[in-house]
């Protein structure tokens, strides 16, 4: 066996001698006041993925009052989420700090009714132990994933078997949701959602009037850049398509994106000739807001393609090694278009006959 196996059996025998808890298959539960969910463990575009489930604890249970734990990284995405009551953003790297930690586990041992640490991609034994260490008369987790058993499933005295292989195609939104089905916590709901307000709104508008032209009535908005190469479409078939939509319809384009992919901005920028808006490194809820008053978004698969989702703006996702139909966002007007884990393999005119579909139905076409 490798020493790595063999140092993790050692940590998680310890762990599970000191906060092992007794498993209760009881599957009815009283109505919880306080709800803790522990969502560190995953990106911005999985938990945005999994707002479903927020919004079916807050319809089967009104009156509750959820608290969400976060990473520095994934917590952008939660700002002024109408589900939650408040947000705890978990950084591992100020636990050494004293005044951190103990308002951390002042925060853990409020008391709680119910403890959740909902399953999308993987288990995190990290999230688990929170769970755990949490003051919670309740703790769900998951007992397995996909038929391989959860080593930390001990910290959980309600555990849930998660299994997706008889059903490869479902979305992400519609899983997360499987996690509390059994105690018969559901909604009919699978949206995303992101909360803006009338300041982010009036903020975006000040930036579409800087950079638009008047006499072009429509506005496209392009996230270019993406996390993973591999979910990266073309630049040079981004600057053709844009290059053929301007063509044919009187459109204000704009391109979404962080610092990090500054490169990637500059080169479109350098090799289409249109003034594009640039709006970058902009808080979750004002790019929420501009995409909505977008006429349609074109994206890779990456966060901002969640966000995006979570508006009733047409959308178009282009994939490539990724499921769409797990991750694609779901709704009215959104729309994805993969040919093979190649994400190139998409072409120019795939996308483009799209967008034709789209934007014709507005019937401004020069």
């Amino acid at each position: 066996m490798p020493k790595k196996n063999i140092a993790s059996n050692i940590v998680y025998s310890i762990f599970k001698s000191l906060l092992s808890v007794k498993e209760n298959p009881e599957r009815k539960i009283s109505p919880p006041q306080k709800i803790l969910i522990v969502r560190q463990h995953n990106q911005l575009g999985d938990l945005l993925a999994g707002v479903s489930l927020f919004r079916a604890l807050k319809e089967t249970y009104t009156d509750c009052h959820i608290s969400l734990i976060v990473s520095p990284f994934n917590y952008p995405g939660m700002v002024k989420n109408k589900f939650l009551d408040r947000i705890y953003v978990f950084d591992k790297k100020k636990l050494f700090n004293p005044v951190y930690l103990y308002k951390t586990v002042k925060f853990f041992r409020e008391g709680y009714d119910l403890a959740i640490v909902p399953v999308v991609v993987s288990i995190s034994f990290t999230s688990n132990l929170l769970a755990r260490l949490s003051k919670s008369k309740i703790r769900i987790g998951a007992s397995s994933l996909n038929g391989k058993p959860n080593l930390s499933s001990f910290l959980f005295d309600r555990r849930i078997d998660i299994d997706w292989r008889k059903h490869p195609d479902s979305n992400v939104s519609e899983r997360s949701l499987d996690i509390v089905r059994p105690f018969g916590i559901n909604t009919n709901d699978y949206r995303s959602e992101i909360s803006f307000n009338g300041a982010d709104t009036n903020a975006v508008k000040k930036f579409i009037d800087k950079f638009s032209d008047n006499n072009k009535k429509l506005l496209i908005g392009l996230h270019v850049g993406a996390g993973k190469p591999n979910n990266r479409w073309s630049l040079d078939k981004y600057a053709a398509l844009v290059k053929k939509i301007k063509s044919n319809y009187p459109a204000n384009f704009y391109l979404t994106g962080g610092w990090a992919e500054k490169e990637e901005l500059n080169y479109l920028i350098k090799n289409v000739d249109i003034n594009f808006g640039k709006f970058i490194s902009k808080p979750i809820p004002h790019i929420a807001a501009l995409i909505s008053l977008s006429d349609l978004f074109i994206s890779n698969d990456t966060g901002i393609m969640h966000v995006a989702g979570t508006t009733d703006t047409p959308q178009i996702s282009i994939f490539g090694p990724t499921n769409p139909f797990n991750w694609a966002p779901i709704g009215l007007n959104k729309y994805f278009i993969r040919k093979s884990e190649l994400i190139d393999d998409v072409s120019v005119d795939d996308v483009y006959h799209l967008c034709d579909l789209i934007l014709s139905k507005k019937e401004i076409k020069k």
